[in-house]
């Protein structure tokens, strides 16, 4: 099961199941049961019995039996049992149970269900449930990020991960048994399937999920019904009985199938082999078929055998008979060949199924042999790296001077038994002696029993072996010795050309000297090990980071540029530190690093941070990330339904589920969690998967939060669209201003900005441009906020106008400004970029959108009569005369403020007046007292004849 799941990752990305479909659920946990169908309560006894399990760990833990009898209690009256079961069905087709004997014999099912799980509960203790390592009722834990993308395909069921990126679940819909949905938990639903147990038997398990709401859970159930009903049809009509394997034209059906595809070479060498299974008359005849024709290369050759084949098979299905037919053939060759009777042909059959058996079983068995071959000989490497561990000679030969063919002649025959004692390794010698056939022309020979020497013997089968591999050394074969060895080879006195030596019996303390050096020496490979586990983690993350950046550079950052910029990324502190603006502007207009882009983008939005201390009123909530992901969304089929749609080329979000798709499922559906009010709009993806190509994911979200709102950019993707009105008619005025020929031109062709412009404000050129041009998009996005889309726009196109004004209808204008105009080339596109940074339009737009306003105001009210039009006007009389009188009453306050402070002010300076005067007057008795101190330091010091102080020393030294 777990190569299995782990082959389905693996292929995961690279398959395209276009009747898949998937719907984001909360995984509650799973309930161990008894039958393979269940009562109609059976999904509300679990979330209760989930409720019932946290409060009982909760309270320092609860009763194993009666947790076991309530489990499947009917939770409802017996009215309600007799109503029909909603959306509770068991697999059409699949099973011999129909959903209509189920729902008749519901209630003794229920009772005989809820009796055999008492029954089992008796039986069942806390150890038993242990050793067979699943448990009753097993709800998940709410720390964890339980959500998940439940998949149905054709005939399987997926639970897949967007948070690790990996296949939880993974059923068969032979394995699943009955689909049901809550009755009071409505937007709960759950299956039962068969799962194996450690004792080789299996039990029955219900897995429970949770949705956003009930018509989620309708459409999950209706969906996996028709998938089950499908998957009946398809199973009846495999069913049905195929052609038997002696068919001639089930021999050349195979070979299409295999030969389909493949190159001419190839075909060609597969034709060949296909060719030699035919007898020497059949291959003379298409032989001089095809020669006749002499086809000119190998496609036309392999053209022509195919027909030949095709219709040599077409004679002979004439003549077969197929296995069960007792029907004879009329032609007497074929009589004679095949026998008049079936069983002698379904003999034929048997014979040769059991040869192909046997043959497939040998090489099975040789490729297993090799396999053991190799570990064995490994493991005695291993074992031979300890000196207690070399294995006792052989009293005919020693393991170590048997070829891989003996061993492998022995591990076949015999198996290999290691002694208990770890200084003794002990094989079947007889088997490698009988096998070698020893033949000496010396003989023997004999040693001294105080000797330990041993001499290798060679038979004369390694005699041949090592005459043909080594010829110049043929003497050494002949008398029987070894070889030299070879000036590359390590020394080893044990080694498989030396001499054995018998060790003594090591003493205890040097046995435990060798198990310390052991286990120090596991610790270092088990070390080594998760270093290596590191340096691949970080080579695979090189690589996708090699795969996100995927996209050719328009503007190529030379090294000084780059140098300028990882000084003021390495800057420490750098959050809190405001940098130069045009020190950053001529950096960004020079280029950016593509390896550094997204550092950049999070630099950039600290330094708007900085220039803007308060923040927009519209902030959202600090909900974690992590948190977000744990909830469910009511965006998630349009988020899905996007995903293929983002980047279908790019390598990183081209694989169906695949590690960018779910990244890109993380951000979206957190976002349409944070933000309510915009939730999920075609045109996010393209920005969130920008984002995510060059910076991690949370990082992403942090970046598209600070766009959406600190940017502004989320009024454009309101429901109701005002704001990108706002932004085609403020493209228009600056068309009209900056390039009147062009816009007279669309105008005469009724082309209004949504027709072309609409995409390139809300995906910010990312849907239709190259990644190279849009990256260099976002740079300036981050630098000047959404005034440098209109200046891209502008500057598009300006720079194409000559172009534009050359098509003369509406289609070819739109598909040149949609289709060509994005692919014009990498100068044409960073001259449109260069331009950009010479251009200057923020009054100019701030002018349009109040010019849009008023344009507004008075188309609503040139639709409006006279009376409409005057009860307007006293309406919005009205309400200024309350906001005036609003505003006096504010100006009043204000003024008696402005009062108050003035005389605080007042206050405030004569005070400052009067304590200047009083230092003044202290400074003056300072000087005075200074002046008194000298003088009598003078009188003092005439006195005793003694230099004395001044007094402003004798001030400084106290």
């Amino acid at each position: 099961k777990i190569a299995r799941q782990e082959e389905f990752q693996n292929n995961l990305s690279d398959v395209e199941d276009p009747f898949a479909k998937k719907f984001e659920v909360l995984f509650c946990g799973r309930v161990t049961v008894a039958h393979k169908n269940a009562p109609p309560a059976l999904i509300d006894e679990c979330i209760e019995k989930f409720n019932r399990h946290e409060t009982a760990n909760n309270f320092g833990g609860f009763s194993f039996s009666s947790k076991f009898r309530s489990v499947f209690q009917p939770l409802v009256s017996e009215e309600e049992q007799k109503r029909p079961i909603r959306k509770s069905f068991s697999q059409p087709g699949l099973r011999s149970f129909a959903f209509k004997k189920d729902f008749q014999e519901g209630s003794l099912r229920s009772n005989s269900f809820i009796r055999s799980f008492e029954e089992d509960a008796i039986s069942l203790n806390l150890k038993s449930q242990l050793i067979y390592g699943h448990s009753v009722v097993q709800p998940t834990d709410i720390a964890e990020n339980r959500t998940m993308l439940f998949t149905i395909g054709q005939s399987e069921v997926y639970l897949i991960s967007p948070d690790t990126k990996k296949v939880a679940i993974e059923k068969s819909f032979k394995e699943i048994s009955f689909c049901s949905q809550g009755i009071r938990h409505v937007d709960h639903f759950g299956f039962i399937c068969r799962e194996s147990s450690e004792d080789g038997g299996f039990h029955f398990v219900c897995y429970v999920f949770q949705c956003t709401d009930e018509a989620l859970v309708d459409e999950i159930m209706m969906t996996l019904k028709q998938a089950f009903t499908v998957a009946a049809v398809q199973q009846t009509s495999k069913a049905q009985p195929q052609l038997c394997e002696g068919c001639p034209m089930q021999s050349l059906h195979k070979l299409c199938e295999k030969i389909e595809g493949l190159h001419p070479s190839k075909t060609k060498l597969e034709l060949q082999k296909h060719l030699t299974t035919l007898n020497n008359q059949e291959q003379a005849s298409v032989f001089e078929e095809v020669q006749k024709l002499r086809p000119r290369n190998e496609q036309k050759e392999n053209e022509l055998v195919i027909s030949v084949l095709r219709n040599m098979y077409e004679e002979k299905q004439k003549d077969h008979v197929h296995v069960g037919e007792a029907k004879q053939v009329s032609n007497h060759s074929i009589l004679g060949h095949v026998s008049s009777s079936a069983p002698r042909f379904r003999l034929d059959m048997l014979k040769n199924k059991a040869k192909r058996s046997l043959t497939e079983s040998f090489e099975s068995i040789l490729s297993r042999v090799s396999i053991f071959v190799f570990i064995v000989f490994e493991i005695m490497s291993l074992l031979s790296s300890f000196t207690f561990l070399t294995p006792r000679a052989c009293p005919s030969m020693c393991t170590a001077h048997c070829t891989p063919l003996v061993m492998a002649h022995v591990f076949t025959e015999d198996c290999v038994t290691v002694s208990a004692d770890p200084g003794h390794l002990l094989t079947n010698c007889s088997v490698f002696c009988n096998f070698s056939d020893y033949e000496s022309k010396h003989g023997q020979q004999d040693f001294d029993g105080d000797s330990p020497v041993r001499t290798r013997r060679h038979s004369w089968r390694q005699q041949i072996f090592l005459r043909v591999a080594t010829p110049q050394k043929a003497y050494y074969c002949e008398l029987g010795d070894p070889p030299p060895r070879s000036p590359l080879e390590p020394v080893c006195e044990d080694g498989p050309f030396g001499p054995v030596k018998e060790e003594r019996k090591r003493t205890p303390h040097e046995l435990r000297e060798l198990w310390k050096k052991a286990i120090i020496q596991q610790i270092l490979l088990l070390r080594m090990e998760k270093e290596n586990q590191k340096l691949q983690a970080s080579e695979n993350n090189l690589q996708n980071r090699r795969l996100k950046l995927d996209y050719e550079e328009i503007t190529p950052c030379l090294k000084d540029v780059t140098l300028i910029w990882e000084k003021m990324l390495s800057t420490p502190g750098r959050s809190k530190i405001k940098f130069d603006v045009e020190k950053i502007h001529s950096a960004v207009a020079q280029g950016v690093p593509r390896h550094h882009r997204g550092e950049i983008w999070k630099f950039l939005a600290e330094q708007y941070h900085l220039k803007h201390q308060f923040p927009s009123k519209q902030q959202p909530k600090d909900t974690p990330y992590k948190e977000l992901l744990k909830q469910l969304t009511s965006q998630q089929h349009a988020i899905l339904i996007d995903l293929g749609r983002t980047f279908p080329t790019h390598p990183y979000f081209s694989a169906q589920l695949g590690a960018g798709q779910l990244s890109l499922y993380n951000i979206l559906k957190a976002y349409s969690l944070l933000d309510q009010e915009v939730g999920y709009c075609q045109g996010l993806s393209f920005v969130a998967g920008v984002l995510l190509l060059h910076m991690s994911e949370e990082d992403a979200f942090k970046m598209l939060k600070f766009l959406m709102f600190d940017m502004g950019l989320r009024k454009q993707y309101r429901p109701d669209m005002t704001i990108l009105q706002i932004q085609m008619y403020q493209l228009s005025r600056l068309l009209h201003d900056y390039h009147r020929d062009l816009y007279n031109h669309l105008e005469e062709h009724e082309i209004g900005p949504s027709l072309y412009a609409a995409p390139w404000f809300l995906t910010m050129f990312a849907s239709q441009f190259p990644l190279g041009f849009v990256s260099r998009v976002f740079d300036m996005l981050f630098l000047q906020g959404s005034e440098a889309i209109f200046k891209v726009a502008l500057s598009l196109l300006g720079s194409h106008k000559p172009l534009i004004l050359q098509h003369e209808n509406l289609e070819t204008i739109v598909d040149f400004i949609k289709s060509t105009l994005p692919n014009l080339g990498l100068v044409q596109m960073e001259k449109t970029i260069s331009q950009v940074f010479e251009m200057d339009i923020a009054k100019q737009l701030q002018a349009y959108e109040v010019e849009y306003h008023v344009l507004q105001d008075e188309l609503i009210d040139s639709s409006l009569n006279d009376n409409q039009r005057l009860d307007k006007l006293e309406k919005a009389n009205s309400s200024l005369r309350k906001q005036n009188f609003d505003l006096l009453e504010e100006l009043q306050v204000a003024n008696g403020k402005i009062q108050n402070l003035e005389a605080t002010v007042e206050l405030l300076l004569t005070n400052e007046g009067k304590l200047k005067q009083s230092i003044l007057s202290l400074e003056q008795e300072r000087a005075s007292l200074l002046k008194a101190v000298e003088e009598m330091q003078k009188k003092m010091g005439d006195t005793d004849g003694k230099p004395l102080l001044t007094g402003q020393e004798h001030m400084d030294g106290d």
